[in-house]
């Protein structure tokens, strides 16, 4: 009860004064009802007219209504405690977004620069547009995957923070290529929605306009809606530069004359006539809520996201009781009278109306608990049965879906765990992504081990790149490690073989995870010197795939 909040900490105070109040107003009644039949005569002779208990003195009755006041006023400042994670439902498309980095993007005709212009743009779409699903590429000589289509606005904040041209590493722009990346990316997503991809560039672009409409052209036959939107001015500007030497200069070509870098909208236009899509042009205001607009008649998908943690409210503990003592006092006040037993009634009724309004919709959590108690009984088919009714009867929570992929995992379904798990690796909920990765990883690895060593092993090379996000989010973990090294070394070996843990169940409101334990000894030293060799060979191949997709300069040595 350490970490117990209120909703409204200054009613605290009703719990003290309703108490009062109520012994005032029991102890008064009282000495005015005695007065009253003091000045019909002799007490004791009065005192037989009456029933027996009128003149009783109500200690046990203030203290009943006394304690059930003091309860209420707690009830109504509003406890809470334990923690539960909230769903928000939202809809919206799913689009990418291409953003030119190209070093003529750090010219500055827009102020502060077309670059900062252009994340301002995307700042404020991504605000009018919350239930988006949403990636990034940045593109100049070439283009590149900064973020896959997410949620996260975490994720979308930190790749925009830090895009500039050193991000790409090839000088140039096609528009031509990131189009049809862009396009790859969308076709790629199996979601309910309509896909759109928004094109942010000056259009300064050394490729022919044909390639650029021919990519444009294929984008509408794939049923993508393209939007350009362009940065810039026609008259054009230098680009500011740092020399080796850290001072500012003016970008220069190869035959040293200064560099004016110009906006071309003929090219931007081109892509979305071929398209059939939307064209801004660079000197519109709000473009964003221009390409918001451009976009409203798109079919949407609702989708429900995990939101912020809070404490479940715990009022109920206290209305509950308070409505036994109003019962209690109600079969005990009847035998004074009609007078009295009417108020009594109703406010007990009163009561039960409000008790059990507080306690609907607890009878859900019943088949969820029951899945729970089964899992902890070994009996993993019957609990993945029971998880899955759980959610077609509507219980939509993410660590239900976990607790679902998760008994799937321990039954051994690997195919259908790792589709339920999959739905979760973007979840806000860090502990509860790490832990599904853990246990997708597993789903992976388990049938990776089995395969035969003559055979193209995708599970393990599935389990590798999850078991690394993994560590990445928790780099202390042992477990994880393991199954990354097991898996690391299976691959090498070409074969299969034993190992792996176990997933762990969960109960109805945290996740809760039992990772697999080792099957042998593993120091932390041991582990930090196997993570580190798996990262430098991760390096390594990242380095090779790059120099292999080196491209050729841009025509004439245009390098910006």
């Amino acid at each position: 009860m350490s970490n117990v909040v209120f909703d409204y900490p200054y009613l605290l105070a009703l719990a003290v004064l309703l108490p009062a109040l109520a012994l005032y107003v029991l102890r008064h009644a009282f000495r005015e009802r005695k007065r009253r039949l003091e000045r019909l005569g002799n007490i004791d002779i009065v005192s037989r007219l009456i029933p027996v208990n009128t003149l009783l003195p109500p200690g046990w009755r203030m203290a009943r209504l006394g304690l059930a006041s003091a309860l209420v006023g707690i009830a109504v400042a509003g406890p809470r405690w334990g923690d539960e994670r909230s769903l928000v439902r939202s809809t919206g498309i799913d689009m990418v977004l291409a953003l030119d980095a190209s070093l003529s993007m750090m010219a500055q005709d827009e102020r502060p620069s077309r670059l900062e212009r252009m994340k301002q743009e995307v700042r404020r779409l991504r605000a009018l547009s919350p239930g988006d699903r949403m990636g990034v590429l940045a593109f100049a000589g070439r283009s590149y995957v900064l973020s896959p289509l997410t949620i996260d606005e975490g994720a979308l904040d930190l790749f925009l923070d830090n895009l500039d041209p050193s991000v790409v590493g090839q000088a140039g722009s096609s528009v031509a290529r990131t189009i049809k990346q862009g396009v790859d990316l969308l076709t790629l997503t199996n979601g309910g929605a309509d896909r759109a991809l928004v094109v942010m560039s000056d259009g300064e672009a050394f490729e022919p306009t044909e390639d650029i409409a021919a990519e444009a052209k294929r984008a509408g036959e794939q049923g993508v809606s393209l939007v350009t939107v362009g940065f810039g001015t026609t008259a054009g500007s230098t680009i500011p530069i740092k020399a080796p030497d850290g001072s500012a200069t003016i970008k220069k070509d190869e035959n040293g004359n200064t560099v004016i870098t110009q906006y071309h909208p003929e090219i931007l236009k081109a892509a979305a006539d071929a398209a059939g899509g939307t064209f801004i042009e660079a000197g519109a205001t709000d473009k964003a809520a221009r390409v918001k607009a451009a976009l409203a008649t798109l079919r949407t998908q609702t989708r429900a996201t995990a939101g912020g943690e809070t404490k479940t409210p715990r009022y109920q503990w206290f209305l509950f009781p308070a409505l036994l003592l109003l019962l209690i006092d109600t079969a005990l006040i009847e035998r004074r009278g009609r007078r009295r037993r009417r108020p009594a009634a109703e406010t007990a009724a009163a009561a039960s109306v409000l008790l059990l309004l507080s306690l609907n919709g607890c009878a859900r959590l019943s088949r969820t608990q029951q899945a729970v108690d089964v899992y902890h009984h070994n009996q993993f088919a019957q609990s993945a049965s029971l998880f899955r009714d759980a959610i077609t009867a509507g219980d939509k929570k993410p660590e239900t879906l976990y607790n679902f992929g998760t008994a799937l995992v321990a039954a051994d379904s690997m195919t259908t765990a790792s589709e339920a798990l999959g739905r979760l690796t973007d979840t806000k909920n860090d502990e509860l992504r790490f832990r599904t990765l853990f246990n997708l990883g597993l789903a992976h690895l388990k049938p990776g081990l089995a395969q035969p060593p003559a055979q193209e092993n995708t599970e393990l090379d599935s389990a590798l790149a999850i078991y690394k996000k993994a560590i990445l989010m928790h780099p202390g973990d042992l477990d994880a490690k393991w199954n990354y090294e097991l898996a690391l070394q299976q691959k090498k070996k070409g074969g299969g073989g034993g190992g792996g843990g176990g997933g762990g169940g969960g109960s109805n409101k945290s996740p809760q995870g039992q990772a697999p334990q080792p099957q042998g000894g593993l120091g932390q030293q041991q582990a930090e010197q196997l993570l580190g060799s798996a990262a430098r060979e991760e390096r390594d191949v990242q380095s090779k795939k790059q120099k292999a997709n080196r491209v050729e300069p841009p025509p004439g040595g245009k390098d910006w």
